[in-house]
This record gives C-alpha cells, structure tokens and sequence, in this order.
C-alpha cells in the first residue's frame, strides 16, 4: 500500500481536528494511556504509535485508515526544519546554544565522560505561579550513558574468548 499522507501533513490535521472536537492533549494521551509529553510528540510526529493506540486516535478526531498506517510509521525524528523558526522552539535552541556547553560540563563532573539519554528519556512540563509571571519549568530526565571506549583488537579477542 503507497500512502501519499506525509508525517507533517497528518500532524496538522491532528491539531486541527483536535480543536474542532474540543479534546485537550491531555484526554487523548489519557485515552491511549501514555504520557502527554509522548503522546504530543508522537502525534506530531516524532515516534511511531502502536495499532491499537492509532486506531484509538483515529477514532478521537475522526481519521481515515491511511492515518491510522502513517501514525504506526517509524519517523525522521527531529526533521522539521519550520520548527527553528517558531519563537517557542527557538528558544530552546537559543538557551542551549548559552547554556549548552555548562550543561555537559556539569554533566561530565558529575557522571564522567558520556551523555544523556534521548532515547531513555522523560520530559514534563508545568507552570509554577510567581508574582512577577507564571513560570515555565521544564525537566528533561534522561538515563547517563557512559562512553564505553574499546580499541579493535580488544573486541576481537572478547569475541573469540
């Protein structure tokens, strides 16, 4: 079967028919039970969804078979290039582009030598009240993955051992 609906075309139509129907994020990750964070990626299309969950979507905001096959579809994570230009996302990219470096500094004295996780990964989002305004707090809690450093013939041996 060839589908001719894109990744990015679906995710706009979900948003779309998410409003027209009244459904918060929330309800439809609630009625998948899965995380909001996840499930809002995931439908804009950042990870693939299981059958069962896309056809419980596809029921929410009203989508075709051919949705329910594109949201079950491994995607090009991180792909979109219209996402650097909205204000909100390119402030994440501007705070890393400050912050960054002192992050993997502190990440290297704290754990040693490696990174945090993407793929092993929880991200929430919340507002936290102040009297000067709301506040933003936004946790990335990924698992630290050691760099793992074998020379060739070492792995050689091992695998002969």
């Amino acid at each position: 079967m060839t589908t001719t609906l894109t990744k990015t075309v679906l995710a706009e139509a979900i948003r779309l028919a998410r409003v027209e129907r009244g459904l918060s994020w929330a309800k439809i990750a609630e009625s998948i039970r899965k995380d909001p964070v996840w499930t809002v990626a995931a439908l804009l299309g950042q990870h693939p969804l299981a059958a069962g969950d896309a056809a419980t979507v596809a029921s929410l905001l009203d989508l075709d078979d051919e949705a329910v096959t594109v949201l079950q579809t491994a995607p090009y994570r991180g792909s979109d290039s219209v996402a650097a230009k909205d204000p909100t996302i390119y402030r994440f990219y501007e705070a890393l582009a400050v912050y960054g470096p002192a992050i993997k500094e502190l990440i290297h004295e704290e754990f040693g030598d490696g990174i945090m996780s993407a793929i092993n990964f929880q991200l929430s989002v919340r507002r936290r009240p102040d009297p000067q305004g709301d506040r933003v707090v936004v946790i990335f809690d990924g698992k630290f993955l050691d760099y793992a450093w074998q020379h060739a013939a070492q792995q050689a041996q091992e695998v002969l051992e």
